[in-house]
């Protein structure tokens, strides 16, 4: 059976702890598994701009001994210029693998069902399953075990706070999810996701209050305000976030040893303080910046180890 990573509900608890040990040799090891990928062609499929996506799939999969062909916007828009089932089959003739960084959701779902080859969501409008478990490695890297930790995260409750709930479930880690009303995520993804909390004896908690979510946390994790595609938005959007900044007088609330998050670009002064963000101890972005590389090898082993 062919596997892909459409979304976190891809994979088993057992198969992200999985892919994390790949993860830990891969980042340990860059060339290690050179060889992998060897004559084989991906298709990076982006219909949004990109600065770590891009660069982390290309360079990952240059180490893995294959070959990335990107593919702009204009070249395939998708279901416009061409209906996606027929790209998926198109390019099962060509390539070996497709990652695609979209603006719907359905795509990636079309991508998977006609085509022939396996695929990677690198973000869509419903989530972000490269950047969750990039994260959660993140946090176990920082912290050694995941069970029981608690994450606030605070802000939009979109594509990346929908995968982090997923993968927090799947881990064991709790998870405190404070948006404005309105903003909330999508409640059948909490309910999917806390089947698992339940499972792994962790819970997922909804609220409009940035401090609840903030009290003891170790984790504080935060997305921008305004996303691609949002920018008309700008000016509703502002209003309604601003009083949930991440920044030094909701970090005091949190536990002494928290680690700040943001699956980047930032915006200081917006959903976070420039103090918070650049602070030497607690921030760990640019560590999550470097290990997309690392994840995402891990990832495309897993699938292309796993495709049958």
């Amino acid at each position: 059976m062919m596997r892909h990573l459409r979304s976190l509900f891809d994979v088993s608890s057992s198969e992200i702890q999985d892919i994390f040990i790949e993860t830990a040799k891969m980042k340990k090891s860059p060339r290690a598994d050179g060889g992998l990928l060897a004559g084989k062609h991906i298709g990076l499929i982006f219909q949004k701009p990109s600065n770590r996506t891009r660069v982390s799939f290309e360079v990952g999969i240059s180490q893995l001994g294959g070959r990335a062909i990107y593919l702009s916007p204009g070249e395939i828009n998708l279901g416009v210029r061409e209906a996606v089932p027929d790209v998926a089959k198109t390019l099962s003739r060509y390539l070996d693998g497709i990652v695609a960084r979209v603006f719907r959701q359905a795509d990636v779902e079309d991508l998977a069902k006609h085509g022939s080859i396996p695929v990677v969501n690198a973000l869509s409008d419903m989530y972000h399953p490269c950047q969750a478990l990039t994260d959660v490695f993140s946090i176990k890297e920082r912290f050694g075990a995941l069970k029981g930790l608690t994450m606030s995260y605070i802000g939009d409750g979109n594509n990346v706070g929908h995968s982090l709930i997923i993968a927090a479930a799947k881990v064991g880690m709790n998870v405190r999810m404070a948006t404005p009303k309105g903003y909330e995520p999508d409640l059948e993804v909490v309910a999917r996701a806390r089947e698992f909390a339940k499972e792994n004896g962790s819970e997922i908690i909804l609220s409009n209050s940035p401090e609840e979510a903030a009290k003891g946390a170790q984790i504080f994790y935060t997305d921008v305000w305004v996303s691609m595609g949002e920018e008309a938005q700008l000016e509703r959007r502002l209003k309604d976030f601003k009083n949930f900044q991440v920044n030094a007088n909701l970090a005091a609330l949190a536990d002494k040893n928290y680690i700040f998050m943001h699956c980047l670009p930032a915006h200081r002064g917006q959903e976070v303080s420039a103090d918070v963000m650049d602070d030497p101890v607690h921030s760990i972005v640019f560590d999550q910046a470097e290990n997309r590389l690392h994840t995402q090898k891990a990832i495309l082993k897993f699938l292309f180890l796993n495709k049958h």
